[in-house]
């Protein structure tokens, strides 16, 4: 079992900046890919960036590419998002996920078997 917690989301104005955290606990060990996701109001949840652990190979979904960074700390408990540039289409919940079956596509939410419990990014004037 893996437990996953979010952290830092809340409002910022258009052109602002964000950082959410991940606090991955539990047997982490077995993690293949740890990811971000984000699910605005009647839309589908979105990949927003996977890191695969072993290999750190890291994918951004291509409407946060240039925009949003991701890093992991050395000891991999900790996956931090940091969002620039924000606009009002990235107003969403976002969500920390792991996935230790190691099948599907990164972006897929449904290759993910742990996920947080989602924290509100909203993105206004």
């Amino acid at each position: 079992q893996v437990q996953l917690v979010e952290s830092g989301g809340g409002p910022v104005q258009p052109g602002g900046s964000l950082t959410l955290s991940c606090a991955a606990s539990g047997d982490t060990s077995r993690t293949y890919l740890l990811a971000w996701f984000r699910q605005a109001p009647g839309k589908e949840r979105e990949g927003v960036v996977g890191v695969y652990q072993d290999t750190g190979v890291t994918y951004y979904g291509d409407s946060v590419k240039g925009r949003f960074t991701v890093r992991q700390d050395s000891a991999k408990y900790t996956l931090t998002l940091q969002m620039d540039s924000l606009q009002p289409d990235d107003n969403a919940i976002y969500y920390c996920a792991a996935d230790d079956r190691g099948t599907g596509s990164w972006w897929r939410a449904t290759r993910y078997n742990y996920w947080g419990q989602g924290i509100q990014v909203t993105v206004s004037s």
